[in-house]
């Protein structure tokens, strides 16, 4: 499960006239615009917010700030003017992160609580309730670290004491405070499948074997969520020798774990979510550069996203069928290991040539996509994989691939990125890349050459999607799973990155 209670930030609503904590943040419209609630704070404080304001040129520029100490005539002890920029060109992703910068902003010195006064001003109308609760998801992600191996917390320089000493709770004041608390419920289960995601992504592959990671996905079941973990004998009985084939070269044994959501009517087909789960990936006898390889514990972030999702489904009592299946294994060289050149029979019978055992993440996804579909008959898939470095050279470390069949889920997949800001851009599907990838030896080769590596790896993908009508789309994560580009709502090394886009995606095209 997610990070436990005692590190989650407590974060509450509260009317605009509840008492308010001894540190204040309160968000200014661009101008600068003012809330009621400033005026009469300057007033009480004989202008002392006004004079800060004209010293300091501020102006309510979106994540600009300017801080007061021990305003005369006021309670608080500290107050933080936050600029939001101009409200009626913000999206819904901006409110987020305005969140996150917000709390960065209070966090800058030490306190266990904090009030933020969210109030809209005449000058710029904007839905206060919806904003106050954007900007607390923002604070919520903000707050998560990743320290659970460290015996000796980092301290502060001044006084000495441990990180934990940090903010605690935050209460948002709102001119609708039981509104924003049911809208905020339905978002904090969301975001705490994006932190179970960071969680699985960061751990240490001695930690995070398949075992592990199956017996994590089973802590589901708290949820509601109906887990299922098929075990070596079982994956051989399904024959599937495509995944077992990356999954032999290691001591620690395979694991493919099913996990239902039944949360819509009965007789309705689920939709399927696929992770691959290499939790290390040495490249087998293909073996990796020694330089970076530590990063390989992430190459199971297709994986950890779908665990994250299906937590999150659950947790907001999401009124869909869904069901997420990962192969969980690990990718080592031994005497046992898969060489190239191996030729293996894959679950839906079709032979693949193993040119290269680097490429092994798709071997694993084949198989369990035929079997999601072979069992489930879903109306739609979506398979997530760090599956190529090709796709960060084409597209950077902020934009995640999509491959897609279907114009309608590719459509609904970038709504739905444009919303949450997690970023992805169509690739092509092409027959010209199935040429390249056929064997002169077995059905389907692992490798389509040098050039248009993530495209290959798709069409390499697609030769398992078992009904071509099926809408099917594959999401090439490996630059925004892990050590992506840091951001107001993610400190992490590990993302969590996709659990919000597809939820987002299962909300707006899939619920009834």
């Amino acid at each position: 499960m997610p990070a436990s209670p005692a590190d989650r930030l407590d974060v509450t609503f509260a009317s605009l006239k509840d008492k308010r904590e001894d540190v204040l943040a309160v968000l200014v419209g661009d101008g600068p615009s003012y809330a009621p609630l400033i005026a009469e704070l300057d007033q009480s404080s004989d202008g002392t917010l006004t004079r800060a304001v004209e010293a300091a040129s501020f102006k309510g520029k979106k994540k600009s700030s300017i801080e007061v100490l021990a305003p005369a005539g006021l309670k608080e002890k500290r107050i933080v003017l936050i600029g939001m920029g101009k409200p009626a060109e913000a999206e819904e992703n901006d409110w987020v992160e305005l969140g996150g910068s917000t709390f960065a902003k209070i966090t800058a010195r030490k306190c266990k609580s904090a009030s933020l006064v969210v109030e809209a001003d005449k000058e710029s109308e904007f839905d206060a309730t919806e904003v106050a609760v954007a900007v607390a998801l923002g604070a919520y992600l903000r707050n998560y670290k990743f320290d659970k191996y460290k015996t000796k917390k980092d301290k502060d320089k001044d006084n000495g004491e441990a990180e934990s000493d940090g903010l605690k709770k935050l209460v948002v004041h709102c001119a609708e405070p039981k509104k924003a608390e049911k809208a905020f419920a339905r978002q904090s289960g969301v975001a705490d499948g994006v932190l179970l995601a960071r969680d699985l992504v960061n751990e240490p592959a001695n930690e995070l074997g398949p075992i592990e990671f199956a017996e994590r996905a089973q802590a589901l079941d708290k949820l509601g969520v109906e887990v299922e973990v098929l075990e070596p004998k079982d994956i051989k009985k399904l024959k599937m020798g495509a995944l077992m084939c990356v999954a032999q070269g290691s001591v620690r044994p395979a694991r493919v774990v099913v996990m239902q959501w039944n949360g819509g009517k009965k007789n309705d087909a689920p939709i399927a979510f696929v992770g691959k789960g290499v939790v290390f990936d040495t490249g087998g006898i293909s073996m990796k550069p020694a330089s970076g390889m530590e990063d390989m514990k992430g190459d199971m972030g297709g994986a950890a996203c779908v665990v994250g999702l299906m937590h999150a489904l659950a947790a907001r009592k999401a009124k869909v069928n869904a069901v997420g299946i990962i192969g969980c294994v690990e990718n080592m060289p031994s005497g046992e290991a898969t060489r190239p050149g191996d030729i293996v029979a894959s679950m839906s019978g079709q032979t693949i040539e193993v040119l290269n055992t680097d490429a092994e993440g798709r071997l694993v996804l084949a198989d369990i996509m035929w079997y999601i579909q072979d069992r489930f008959k879903p109306q739609m898939m979506v398979d997530l994989a760090t599956l190529t470095g090709a796709i960060m050279v084409a597209l950077g470390k902020s934009f995640a691939g999509l491959f897609c069949n279907n114009d309608d889920l590719a459509d609904g997949i970038l709504a739905a990125s444009k919303s949450t800001g997690e970023k992805t851009w169509r690739m092509p599907l092409d027959k010209s890349y199935q040429k390249m990838i056929d064997s002169k030896n077995a059905d389907v080769k692992n490798l389509g050459g040098r050039w248009g590596g993530a495209c290959t790896a798709a069409a390499f993908l697609e030769r398992f999607v078992k009904e071509k009508e099926t809408p099917w789309a594959h999401i090439d994560l490996a630059g925004t799973a892990m050590d992506a580009p840091r951001s107001d709502i993610n400190p992490s090394w590990g993302s969590g990155w996709g659990v919000r886009l597809l939820d987002r995606l299962v909300a707006d095209r899939y619920e009834k």
